[in-house]
């Protein structure tokens, strides 16, 4: 290591659509007929945010830390996982500087949703706004995600230590 380590991690994660739950990204609850199906809240961008922190700081990844065979995660809210993870992340002596996430998804439209989900990711994850961009896409009709049948979402977090 260096006087000035700079690490750079990816995340990315998927689920399926369904009726009869909630649509939450980035921790905002987004009108919608279906849901992500999953065993917390099942937020695929907040989880891509996760794993991507969890990767920079060499912390292994979401399963290990919060598994789907454990009830107490079921139904968790993914940004009090988020805060739990940037805590982590913090106290290993890391300062995150940046995270820039895509959500991949035919319907709804994101874009009035992005700022309130960038927002809501800078607070959990312990940084400014202005260093976390969200952007939204489709899959143009192509493969599950392009049907309508789910969604995935990619992040990519930076993080430093030292001076």
């Amino acid at each position: 290591m260096t006087a000035f380590d700079v690490r750079t991690g990816l995340g990315w994660d998927s689920h399926r659509l369904v009726a009869g739950r909630p649509l939450i990204l980035g921790g905002v609850r987004i009108e919608s007929e279906l849901g992500l199906d999953g065993h917390s809240d099942a937020d695929v961008l907040t989880h891509a945010v996760i794993d991507a922190l969890l990767g920079a700081a060499g912390m292994g990844d979401i399963g290990e830390h919060f598994p789907d065979t454990d009830e107490r995660w079921r139904g968790a809210d993914s940004i009090a996982l988020l805060r739990h993870v940037a805590g982590l992340v913090a106290d290993a002596g890391w300062t995150t500087t940046s995270i820039d996430a895509t959500v991949i998804l035919e319907r709804p439209k994101l874009k009035p949703h992005k700022e309130a989900m960038a927002a809501g990711l800078a607070d959990a994850a312990r940084i400014a706004p202005d260093r976390v961009n969200v952007k939204a896409t489709t899959a143009e009709r192509l493969d599950a995600v392009g049907r309508g049948e789910g969604a995935v979402a990619q992040a990519v977090a930076t993080i430093v230590r030292g001076q």
